[in-house]
């Protein structure tokens, strides 16, 4: 009997646990998380799309020793490999000791975040001020008055019409020009937006990026400065206004990520939903040895607007990514395989939850609620009222990530995303389960969520990063 009560101590110690970790950590912790901590802000600051979140998961992973799967043609436990799905999705395996029938041990991440982009005919020249401006559509879910009057970076690709692809990155660097959404003066607002809704002080139409005001020199022609706009592009770029049509370009926050607080404990940055996950999954699994059930890192897209489209998890692509490691061994397995493969795999959702915001506690059901510096969330299910669309995690498999995580001594915490009735959200859980694989939803808490400049603990961070690497070490 008292065995179980020391057991039964300790999980309660490092489960459900409701002070900050930070205070118990010893010096070699504090050293490795603030070593974490400065690899994450680095990356943080420079993966502003999905494109570059890929680019860089993908340098990662070469100075780590993995290599492009189709250069891989035989199964050997410990080998590390990765494929690319058009730019925006990456898969990082290592092979395990276990045929892969037996399942692999996977955490999936989404690299989009929420944004705007340009419309496909984007440039135009007010007639009465003489300004050029860029009309957005903006992506995913966003409070749309915070992204007036903050300094903005453009990032994309341009196809242009000789198929030539081009890159354009402007305002990260210190000599780059930033760009803006102008906002009304308070001296003349009150009839116009004083009597908005909060969810309406800006419209998706009124988010229009200023862009210049220089005139071209050319008296003959009547929009100036859109043609001087036009002029720079096909100088710069070779671009003529059609090729916005072949054109992803997004307008993100520019500038670094900080450290927050005198304590220098929180990292603000924008994209940390869901990049945060993606940087410690991947990280996590550069770190392991041979596992014994096959790792799988995977980075996805297109999460924040529903997971449709060709590089969501809605599409082929983890199908695809089994079906190569399973031809490693038998070049002409039957269908039987791969879905034996898929079913017997423990998945997590690595995906962020919504801490407590002290001065919005009342959105929040205190007890099981997410707090800032209390280690990753285990997030049973999300989704929004009766757990509509939501996957919800059942009792074994919750009791498997229990014992790993309390084995590994790794802080965890639970977390509903809001009251019952308040609000809700949802993560790719719910798609990972269509293939009958055991999912549940696990990461940090953020501050901010969905903002232009979220905030994270680097604690939380730690934790996240050692629950992955524990997740991906287990033995089933």
């Amino acid at each position: 009997m008292s065995n179980k009560r020391n057991i039964s101590a300790r999980e309660s110690e490092l489960g459900l646990k409701r002070e900050p970790i930070l205070g118990s950590l010893t010096k070699e912790q504090r050293r490795e998380m603030e070593e974490l901590s400065r690899e994450y802000m680095e990356f943080i600051g420079r993966a502003k799309t999905e494109r570059m979140s890929t680019e860089m998961i993908v340098a990662i992973l070469e100075r780590s020793g993995f290599r492009p799967m189709d250069r891989v043609k035989r199964w050997r436990a410990g080998t590390k490999v990765y494929m690319v799905n058009r730019g925006k999705n990456v898969a990082a395996c290592v092979l395990g000791k276990d045929d892969l029938t037996e399942g692999a041990n996977l955490v999936a991440a989404h690299a989009d975040a929420p944004r705007l982009d340009l419309k496909q005919n984007p440039l135009y020249e007010d007639a009465d001020t003489k300004l050029a401006l860029l009309k957005t559509h903006y992506y995913g879910g966003i409070k749309k008055y915070q992204w007036v009057n903050i300094p903005l970076a453009l990032h994309g690709k341009v196809i242009l019409a000789n198929g030539k692809e081009v890159e354009i990155h402007i305002g990260e660097s210190d000599k780059d020009p930033v760009f803006t959404i102008c906002d009304l003066l308070p001296h003349l607002y009150r009839k116009k937006q004083a009597d908005r809704k909060l969810s309406e002080g800006i419209s998706g139409e009124e988010l229009h990026v200023l862009l210049a005001s220089m005139p071209y020199d050319d008296r003959k022609a009547k929009k100036k400065v859109k043609l001087w706009v036009l002029d720079h592009l096909n100088k710069e770029y070779g671009m003529v206004e059609e090729d916005f049509v072949s054109a992803e370009i997004e307008v993100v926050p520019a500038g670094p990520a900080r450290e927050v607080g005198f304590d220098r404990s929180m990292i603000g940055a924008y994209g940390q939903d869901d990049r945060i996950c993606a940087f410690t999954c991947i990280k996590a699994i550069t770190e392991i040895g041979i596992p014994k059930r096959t790792a799988i890192a995977l980075v996805i897209d297109k999460e924040e607007i529903g997971s449709d489209g060709p590089t969501s998890i809605k599409s082929r692509f983890l199908e695809e990514v089994f079906s190569f490691l399973l031809e490693l061994k038998e070049p002409d397995y039957p269908d039987r395989k791969l879905r034996r493969a898929l079913s017997a795999t423990y998945a997590i959702s690595s995906d962020v939850n919504g801490a407590v915001n002290p001065m919005y506690k009342d959105v929040h059901e205190l007890q099981n609620a997410a707090r800032l510096g209390l280690g990753i969330c285990l997030t049973k299910y999300t989704g929004s009222g009766g757990k509509y669309s939501s996957n919800d995690a059942s009792a074994e498999f919750m009791a498997v990530i229990r014992r790993t995580l309390n084995g590994a001594g790794i802080p965890w915490q639970t977390g509903e995303l809001g009251k019952v009735d308040e609000g809700g959200g949802g993560t790719i859980a719910k798609f990972l389960a269509e293939h009958n694989m055991d999912v549940v939803d696990a990461g940090p808490a953020l501050l901010s969520m969905h903002s232009p400049m979220e905030i994270s603990s680097k604690a939380d961070i730690w934790s996240t990063y050692g629950a992955y690497k524990a997740f991906y070490e287990m033995k089933g």
